[in-house]
């Protein structure tokens, strides 16, 4: 008998884009709604992110051939927090869609990445909630307002929520087979006659190792699904074929034997392929080694409190605490974080669907399935490690929220079951739970699209307008400071200098440090490096010694999406630098035999200047009138302002100091200041030297002669609060001949 004919190749696409349809046309209709509005609050494409504009000037980059270097001649750059997002986009802009057209693309790819989730998480809750409540899980990630503004903001956080749906969906069904399901695409293609056999669930186990492989490439947070996708297709390896599950082989194949053996091959291979999707987290940092000198990103350093040298063992304990407690208490719940996008009392749901969750595994014989959503429910504690979650609409939490959709999803189902069992005719009641679900988030739609558009419109006046004056108004070889650099590099044109550090190589560590950290790092740089202009929020910038004329100004009110009301465009200002290098009086004929300069990384560690946890919160940069001084010498009039940088709120300050030889005198100099007056003992090796009063109000200097005899290589030196609340450190000196 003739086996039936294979199924043409365009028959099994459509088949395989069959469920996708109704799918796309919610989100067509969904999107329609934001575009709307977006268009109406703006008058033009907007979107509410400036991490968005990042995504696009990456992807213009590449387009233009610049291998993830964010502006025109500075080389790589390390913040992609998303390799792949760009990627998708460069095409777009090759094919010409420039300037405010590309938004058009970004948005084409959200409809798309919204539809593919709902069908994704529809078909990760079938098998633990069934037919009927998965349905309900598709409509209520449809309906979900969070997906809603996030598609359409330019971001990638609905298609990294989608390869996450799939690599678990794929992952459970790999370990826990189900029969083919014509609907899905997880049932394996048919076999050409002739071809060779292939291993039952070969085609999951490859779509499944690509996912974990790509997941991290969308985001870092993606390493979750890269782990899942390695256990499972390690534990499928693992497991022997039962002979009766080949199948056939054709005439002329050889006959297979007992124990499966025309597969020894197939099982080593599979063992290799779980290795996959664990190089998938490695290749971020592996280019990040090669073309940046350091396996971490930019963002990473910035972000993370982990590894973050502000934060030691108690106190990082103390954050990861107080954000997991955020987390579950408000951000979870539609507290006032996620109010836009989730009602009220949202964790009580999602609390039951995990104890639903567990019950429909039991019930239903699906643990694996059931540990999976699982684990992707608790990824949302992944970005508990950053320094806050909270920044853009919470959008590093959305991706894990497939997860507790499928456990509402799982307490429809085993609500609706209970109620059956009381009563057989109360077979509506999961449907009925399930649409209850998705009408409560889809509640939200109209408050989000309203916020979606206004935060849209606020990017647009603000970051959008400045980006393009600059174009209009600065110099071609002008280099902008910026705070938030997508939309000021994306539209201006110009080079920018990222003093936060996500896309300017080098200056993270300096921003996380603080204020005062980067104005002594901004001294030490070249002047071909340095900003001709800053476009920033001040109270951001928190460095007023380097800000000049101001040129422009951008204010949006009626806005919650900002950093800031104003953010302002400033001539830079360098002629302050190096102004507090050297105490205001000298004595002729003596000179610096060390210094401390303090907030100054480099000239601390040299020091083992001992820092207290938090420390970036009271490092500051300061620019005043020349302090009074009682040290002995002559006046340095030609220097009537100094600008330095300081730690604030002081009660110990601990360094070594290196001398070359031993002087035959020498003194010790303090550039320091108190908020209400402070005494300050001050002692070497141990022993205290003398004292000096710290008056009320702006910085001084006082000196203290140094036992030049007895001073020890190298020179432990403290100064101690005696009397006040604290003092403010800027500089120390050794001078002395």
């Amino acid at each position: 008998m003739a086996a039936p004919p294979a199924p043409s190749r365009l028959r099994a696409l459509a088949a395989r884009a069959l469920p996708y349809a109704p799918a796309l046309a919610v989100s067509g209709a969904l999107g329609a709604l934001c575009v709307r509005a977006i268009l109406a609050q703006a008058g033009r494409p907007a979107l509410p992110l400036d991490d968005a504009f990042i995504h696009m000037q990456y992807a213009r980059r590449l387009a233009e051939g610049g291998f993830f270097s964010f502006v025109a001649g500075d080389g790589y750059s390390s913040g992609a927090t998303s390799l792949l997002w760009p990627v998708l986009l460069a095409p777009f802009h090759a094919l010409g869609l420039r300037d405010l057209s590309l938004v058009y693309a970004v948005w084409a790819l959200g409809l798309v990445f919204h539809a593919a989730l709902a069908v994704e998480t529809a078909r990760l809750a079938r098998p633990l909630a069934g037919p009927a409540a998965a349905a309900g899980a598709g409509a209520m990630c449809a309906g979900f307002a969070a997906f809603a503004w996030f598609a359409w903001s330019g971001m990638e956080t609905v298609a990294f929520a989608w390869i996450l749906t799939r690599t678990a969906r794929l992952a459970a069904a790999l370990c826990e087979p189900a029969p083919p399901d014509p609907a899905s695409d997880s049932a394996a293609p048919a076999q050409p006659p002739g071809a060779p056999a292939q291993p039952p669930n070969a085609s999951i186990a490859r779509s499944l190792a690509v996912c974990g492989f790509v997941a991290p490439l969308l985001r870092p947070e993606g390493a979750l699904a890269s782990l899942l996708a390695a256990i499972a297709l390690a534990l499928s390896a693992s497991r022997a074929v039962p002979p009766a599950l080949l199948p056939a082989p054709p005439l002329s194949a050889p006959s297979p034997s007992r124990s499966g053996a025309l597969w020894p091959s197939a099982r080593s291979a599979g063992r290799l392929l779980a290795l996959a999707p664990l190089l998938g987290p490695l290749v971020v940092p592996a280019l990040n080694l090669l073309l940046a000198g350091h396996p971490t990103s930019s963002t990473t350093s910035v972000k993370w409190l982990i590894g973050n040298p502000n934060y030691d063992g108690p106190t990082l304990r103390a954050a990861l605490l107080d954000n997991v407690r955020l987390l579950v208490t408000d951000v979870i719940d539609g507290g006032q974080w996620t109010a836009v996008f989730l009602p009220e009392g949202s964790a009580a749901v999602i609390a039951l669907g995990a104890v639903a969750l567990a019950v429909a595994a039991h019930r239903r014989g699906r643990p694996a399935h059931a540990a999976i959503v699982g684990a992707l429910a608790l990824g949302a504690l992944l970005p508990c490690t950053y320094l806050s979650f909270l920044w853009n609409r919470v959008r590093y939490v959305w991706p894990f929220a497939p997860a507790w959709i499928v456990m509402a999803a799982c307490l429809a189902r085993e609500l609706g079951d209970a109620a059956q069992r009381l009563r057989p005719s109360l077979h509506y009641v999961t449907p009925l739970l399930a649409g209850a679900f998705a009408g409560a988030l889809a509640a939200r739609l109209p408050w989000a699209i309203g916020d979606l558009a206004n935060s849209a419109r606020a990017i647009d006046r603000q970051q959008v307008w400045l980006g393009r004056w600059a174009a209009q108004h600065l110099p071609e070889d002008a280099r902008i400071g910026v705070n938030d650099t997508g939309a000021l590099a994306y539209f201006s044109g110009r080079r920018t200098f990222d003093v936060v550090g996500l896309t300017t190589e080098g200056e993270a560590r300096y921003w996380v440090a603080g204020a005062g950290s980067r104005f002594e790092h901004y001294e030490k740089l070249p002047p071909e490096r340095r900003a001709t202009h800053f476009i920033v929020y001040p109270h951001w910038m928190a460095c007023p010694p380097v800000l000049g004329r101001a040129l422009v100004d951008a204010t949006v009110e009626d806005q919650s999406i900002l950093g800031g009301t104003t953010m302002i465009a400033y001539e830079a200002r360098w002629d302050l630098l190096g102004s507090g290098a050297l105490p205001v009086r000298s004595v002729p004929g003596e000179r610096i035999l060390d210094e401390l300069d303090v907030s100054d990384l480099e000239s601390e560690a040299a020091h083992a200047y001992a820092l207290e946890p938090l420390a970036d919160q009271r490092n500051m940069a300061i620019a005043l009138a020349a302090p009074e001084s009682s040290a002995p010498g002559e006046l340095d009039l030609a220097r009537p302002e100094l600008a330095d940088g300081g730690r604030y709120h002081r009660t110990a300050d601990r360094f070594v100091a290196h001398l070359a030889a031993l002087p035959a005198e020498a003194r010790l100099v303090l550039r320091v200041a108190s908020d209400d007056g402070a005494e300050l003992a001050a002692s070497v090796a141990g022993e205290e030297i003398g004292t000096v009063d710290v008056p009320r109000g702006p910085w001084v200097e006082r000196a203290l002669p140094l036992p030049a005899a007895r001073l020890p290589t190298p020179t432990p030196i403290a100064i101690t609060l005696r009397r006040g609340a604290g003092f403010h450190a800027f500089h120390y000196w050794i001078t002395g001949r």
